[in-house]
């Protein structure tokens, strides 16, 4: 064998090698078009920092707090492209972990996707689909309740109860009209799923799977734990559903989300908490409130992140953040920074001010 043929065959066969890496490819110089990986495999187009004018030094110390606030998976996606992707630990890009309240965001998508679908209406009634006697409310104050009231947290029930994640009708009594004030009471919010399993053909579950999860090509399964549906995840496939979200509910270009609907839940929801939507929190409002209490706070819900920001916040700081904007989506998942919350966090200022110090260069 020649010299000649010998590298050539080498060459083919290092070019074979490289096609088959599933994981991701590299697409320096960044590229602004948005980008959506393959539903069938495992490739994910990269982008360097320094393609983007990104500081490097800043991003050093950003991975570092990262790190040492107890994440166990990281990822930064600018336009659809992986820009930085970190696991911590035992964590590799398989693991599956919790989204906790974050996954707040799936049930508020399904409820778009069985509204589109003409399943349902927000407007409706909770009892058109759970019946009489969900609550042990009056009948005209349990009738009251709809399916927006659910979504926007502003169903009435009383909170002060020992388990606000209990569901059955003892643990759900009146306190307030619905529509009159707001609560993170976390029982309403379960029993939508409940309601999506009565008005589709469907448990919620499998609606879930068929018309959001595989259509985008997640890969996740929800874990009865108590009243508690919980559902778990890898990072990149909470990075497949915040893209989705920062494509405007439009996957490629499939629509997934109607258009009106993801509008509407993605801004203010009620007059009550301006940082809610649909499940969402919402950033750049003059106030809002934060799960476990009734104040009401001035200022924005993250100060040093971008106003158009919005997020899925579950508890110990799972973190799924939307910027578009910037063309962001940004996912932390781990263990609880510091102390243990529901929602929102003083990590969310924390970290917003290192990435910013990363991207405005």
């Amino acid at each position: 064998m020649s010299k000649c043929t010998f590298l050539s065959l080498l060459l083919l066969f290092l070019l074979s090698c490289s096609s088959t890496d599933n994981s991701t490819i590299d697409t320096t110089p960044a590229d602004a078009s948005l980008y959506f990986p393959p539903i069938s495999d495992g490739i994910w187009e990269t982008v360097s920092p320094s393609s983007l004018d990104w500081n490097e030094e800043a991003l050093t110390d950003l991975k570092t707090f990262v790190r040492e606030s107890k994440t166990k998976a990281f990822v930064i996606l600018k336009n659809g492209r992986i820009v930085v992707e970190e696991y911590y630990g035992d964590t590799t890009l398989a693991s599956k972990l919790p989204w906790y309240s974050a996954a707040k965001t799936l049930t508020a998508s399904v409820v778009g996707i069985a509204q589109d679908q003409q399943f349902l209406n927000v407007t409706d009634k909770t009892s058109t689909y759970l019946g009489e006697g969900w609550t042990t409310m009056s009948l005209p104050e349990e009738k009251a309740i709809t399916i927006k009231n659910q979504l926007s947290m502003t169903s009435g029930g009383d909170y002060n109860i020992p388990n606000l994640n209990c569901t059955t009708p003892d643990c759900l009594t009146y306190l307030s009209d619905a529509g009159t004030s707001w609560y993170y009471h976390n029982a309403f919010y379960l029993l939508l799923q409940d309601v999506i399993s009565q008005a589709t053909p469907s448990s919620f579950e499998d609606y879930f799977y068929t018309q959001l999860q595989d259509k985008i090509g997640m890969s996740g399964s929800w874990l009865k734990l108590g009243f508690a549906n919980v559902y778990r995840s890898n990072a990149r496939s909470m990075a497949r559903f915040g893209l989705l979200q920062l494509n405007n509910g439009i996957w490629k270009d499939e629509k997934i989300i109607p258009e009106a609907y993801f509008g509407a839940m993605t801004s203010t929801s009620q007059p009550l908490n301006n940082a809610y939507g649909y499940l969402w929190w919402l950033n750049g409002k003059e106030n809002y409130k934060l799960p476990g209490t009734t104040s009401t706070f001035s200022g924005k819900l993250i100060p040093t992140a971008p106003d158009d920001l919005f997020a899925g916040l579950g508890l110990d700081d799972q973190k799924v953040y939307i910027v578009p904007s910037e063309k962001l989506v940004v996912i932390r998942l781990g263990d609880a920074s510091g102390d243990a919350t529901l929602g929102p966090s003083g990590y969310d200022t924390e970290l917003w001010s290192k990435i910013m110090e990363v991207i405005r260069n």
